[in-house]
């Protein structure tokens, strides 16, 4: 099992526009399984909604863990995008 403790870097925190990269990188690994834990619950990552729903902030912490076949390349690569400073402009 992968698990690592995120801290959230990007400023406008984990909303749409990541959270809908985030998923797009989950559907690549189809024989893994997500939980997202933070303060406010917790998200199978099975939908954008169910991440959304965690409603993490600028500078929140939350528990990843991932099961699977990739489990490591996966888990790295979420935690990675979780932390990652965003910029749309």
């Amino acid at each position: 099992m992968f698990a690592k403790q995120v801290r959230i870097q990007n400023k406008a925190g984990i909303h749409c526009r990541p959270s809908s990269l985030i998923m797009a990188t989950v559907e690549h690994y189809p024989g893994n399984t997500f939980l997202l834990t933070g303060s406010r619950g917790s998200s199978s990552m099975t939908s954008i909604l169910d991440l959304l729903a965690l409603g993490l902030q600028y500078g929140d912490t939350a528990q990843l863990q991932v099961t699977g076949p990739q489990e490591q390349e996966a888990g790295e690569k979420i935690a990675e995008m979780l932390e990652h400073e965003y910029d749309f402009h």
